[in-house]
């Protein structure tokens, strides 16, 4: 099973404490519904900065889910409830990465980086 970053653009502010409640009961009961697809809830996202670049995302939140495709996991925003509040929603693949080396790897990234 692969892992899907949602990002969360946009989408409006709740106007009131009852209007509060009512979008973070809307959101546990999306991700009830969801259940062991849920990887991370995620949160909100704050303020930030560009370290190496200008460009600067807009996203307002994420999740992560578990699903058999990016299909698969397009199909989890079927009444997503921060598109219920006018917002959208980025869906991208996180690619799995081989972090073991081997000995023998090892030793020769070793035996390169002491060469230098």
């Amino acid at each position: 099973m692969n892992k899907y970053l949602f990002l969360y653009f946009g989408g409006s502010e709740p106007t009131s404490p009852e209007d509060g409640k009512a979008v973070m009961d809307a959101w546990l009961a999306y991700f009830d519904k969801l259940g062991d697809k849920i990887a991370d809830v995620g949160a909100p996202l704050g303020p930030k900065i560009s370290v190496g670049g200008t460009q600067m995302s807009e996203a307002s939140g994420y999740s992560v889910v578990f699903a058999d495709s990016l299909e698969v996991a397009e199909a989890l925003c079927e009444n997503h409830p921060h598109l219920a509040s006018g917002g959208s929603i980025e869906i991208l693949e996180c690619l799995p990465m081989d972090m073991d080396m081997d000995d023998e790897d090892e030793d020769e990234d070793l035996r390169m980086s002491a060469d230098m």
